[in-house]
This record gives C-alpha cells, sequence and structure tokens, in this order.
C-alpha cells in the first residue's frame, strides 16, 4: 500500500501534497498513537507512534495484487493469505503489506506479529521513503521475505530479506520461498493475468494430488476404461443368466409335448426378465401346456 507520511489526506497516489503536515519517519521521538486508535477500514498505517495516511491502490496495483494473490493463495503450502491485513509486531506499529502470505487468521483485528512473506505493489505515487521504513520494520519483525513488484518503468521484483541485501529479478527469473511456498513464481505470475492463470491450475490440481491437467485425463480415462469393463462383465453375467434359464425352459417344453411353434419360440428368445423365465419354468415343471405355460394363445401370442 502506498503512504505519504502525512496527517491528512493527499491527492491521489499517496503523493506528498506542499503545504501540509508532513511527519518525518527518521525521527527518533515516538508519536502518540497506537494500534488501538486505529480501527480496521481506517485508512492509515502506523510506524512507531505516527500515523501515515495511504490511499487506495491505483487500477494497475489493484489488478496486479488480485493477480498475485491468484498464485500465493493457491499454493499447496499456503494455508493463509491475505488483502491488506494490518499487523501490529508492537503497539505503536500497525502496518499492511499489499499481500500477506502466513499469518492471516480469519477473525477480526489486527494480527499481532508479521506475515512470513509479504508483497508490496509500487507504482505511482510511491513513498520510497515509507517503503523502506516498512521494509526495514517488517523484516525487523520477523518477515522472512518482502518481494516489492515495481509497477514503474520495466516489470521487476526487489527481494528483501533480513541481513542480505536487495536484489532485483526480472522477467523469466523464478521466485522461491523455502518453507512457506511450495512452489516457485516466475516473475510475471505477479502481474501476468495470463501467466497467473497457469499457475493456479496447476497449484489447484497440486492440491487434490495432481501434478498436471493430463494426469487428470489419463486416470479419468483409465477409470471409464476400468467402470466399462466392470458392466460389461455384470452385464454378461445378467445376459448368460436369462440365456441358462432360456435353454432350461425350451427343455422342459421339449421333453413334455409337442415343439414350440415359430412364433411361440420367438416369444421365449425375446424374453430378457429373469422372473418371467422362472414363472413359465415353474409352469413347465407343472406339466402344463404351452398356451399355459407362455399365458398366451395356441397361436404362440404375446404373453399376458
Amino acid at each position: 500500500m502506498a503512504s505519504d507520511g502525512a496527517l491528512v489526506p493527499p491527492g491521489p497516489g499517496c503523493d506528498k501534497v506542499p503545504g501540509m503536515t508532513q511527519v518525518s519517519l527518521n525521527q527518533e521521538a515516538p508519536g502518540p498513537y497506537r494500534a488501538d486508535d486505529l480501527r480496521p477500514g481506517d485508512r492509515y498505517e502506523l510506524s512507531h507512534g505516527h500515523k501515515i495516511y495511504c490511499m487506495p491502490t491505483g487500477g494497475d496495483g489493484a489488478n496486479s495484487a488480485v493477480t498475485g494473490a491468484q498464485v500465493l493463495a493457491t499454493d499447496p503450502a499456503v494455508t493463509e493469505c491475505g488483502f491488506d491485513a494490518g499487523y501490529t509486531p508492537d503497539s505503536s506499529t500497525v502496518r499492511a503489506p499489499d499481500l500477506a502470505v502466513g499469518n492471516v487468521p480469519n477473525r477480526p483485528g489486527w494480527v499481532p506479529g508479521v506475515p512470513p512473506l509479504a508483497v508490496e505493489y509500487a507504482g505511482s505515487g510511491q513513498d520510497e521513503t515509507d517503503l523502506k521504513k516498512k521494509i526495514d520494520e517488517l523484516l525487523t519483525a520477523g518477515t522472512k521475505q518482502i518481494w516489492v513488484v515495481r509497477l514503474l518503468g520495466p516489470r521487476r521484483v526487489e527481494v528483501h530479506e533480513p541481513g542480505k541485501k536487495m536484489r532485483t529479478v526480472g522477467p523469466g527469473t523464478e521466485l522461491t520461498a523455502p518453507g512457506i511456498l511450495h512452489n516457485p513464481v516466475p516473475v510475471e505470475a505477479l502481474y501476468d493475468p495470463a501467466v497467473a492463470r497457469k499457475l493456479t491450475l496447476r497449484n489447484l490440481l497440486q492440491r487434490e494430488g495432481y501434478e498436471s491437467l493430463n494426469e487428470v485425463r489419463e486416470e479419468g480415462l483409465g477409470q471409464g476404461l476400468e467402470q466399462g469393463l466392470a458392466r460389461g462383465i455384470e452385464q454378461g453375467r445378467e445376459q448368460g443368466l436369462v440365456q441358462g434359464k432360456r435353454d432350461v425352459l425350451f427343455k422342459l417344453i421339449a421333453r413334455g409335448g409337442p415343439e414350440l411353434t415359430a412364433v411361440q419360440r420367438q416369444v421365449v428368445e425375446e424374453c430378457r426378465d429373469p422372473a418371467t423365465l422362472d414363472l413359465w419354468i415353474d409352469r413347465a415343471l407343472s406339466g402344463q401346456t404351452v398356451e399355459e405355460i407362455l399365458g398366451g394363445e395356441t397361436s404362440g401370442g404375446p404373453i399376458a
């Protein structure tokens, strides 16, 4: 979130506005404000007791933040991710990274401590003095990595880690966060929706135990073949049972009397209901005539 270090709201983009009272973030004297003096929704951050007004994010920053959040929030190792969450490493500080990965509990109020990974989108109007102060405060309080996505000029990401010199990486480079993220994140995924969508799909598949969409397709095909085979076996069993009952019926009728007419034989051949065939077999065993067995006329018409 861009900020201007002013006590009074400045113009768009969090630029410092001439004539307004400014707060020097480098001054040693602590300010009078505490985290309890701010409420969620207030457009202020707090640095050592000094209020810092923060304007809403511009379109480029808002769009890019949503894009990056897709990839980070769906990473298989991530359980918590949030926008603009307010952190209180101490009572005189409230800092809200544009994106926070880890330590984003789903409950009201400021979040104690800091996130393991923070992402800032720096566009027009970004106050560089406050950004540096914010980075220092988060790293000092325990944040392991801060990625600053530069939206002006060539797209790039500045990586800040405790005790290390800041490094800048550009498109074609992958960012890693061991112990926080499972997958590497290409720089482009933090601002390019097309790249982010592909990686988001990969992440979601991995959460379900798949490494790729092809693996899902192959498993689906395999399951389909297995299910089809099972259905085929069951259907074969049913057909074999019906045919066996027909054969028994034909033998009983042949043993007890005249041969079936062509129409009567067709009636038996077309019957696929095991219960009906059982009924006919019972009738044949009791010595009934063909007409009585089939429940039709002597001509062998449809059964009753």
